[in-house]
């Protein structure tokens, strides 16, 4: 539904611009860094949307990017945490950790009594 929303909004504000900018049709003169020259507002108008548009993709990606990166290493993080830490060797080949052998004495003790 939000997303609905705003694509919703960002056609009317795309309406909107291109009204405003198809009733400026009247030539302007632009300064540039190192020159000038004449173009029709309507151009200037609509390079500066796009302009917009792509400096705001460009920087929302970056940090689209960086949250999927710090995801990603918390991830890693949580995992090597979940595992279990210490191992004692029992007997033989068998392996148990910390955590199962205090669930193993708890059931004993539950079961003397």
């Amino acid at each position: 539904m939000k997303s609905q929303t705003y694509v919703i909004l960002a056609i009317i504000l795309l309406i909107l611009v291109a009204i405003f900018a198809v009733v400026n049709v009247d030539p302007v003169e632009v300064n540039y860094i190192f020159w000038s020259g004449e173009s029709p507002l309507v151009l200037v108008i609509l390079f500066s949307v796009l302009m917009g548009g792509v400096i705001t993709a460009g920087v929302g990606a970056k940090k689209i990017i960086q949250l999927q990166r710090e995801v990603k290493s918390l991830r890693k993080q949580n995992e090597k945490q979940q595992a279990p830490t210490e191992t004692k060797q029992v007997s033989g080949d068998t392996e148990v950790s910390k955590d199962e052998k205090s669930q193993d004495e708890s059931v004993k003790t539950k079961n003397t009594l």
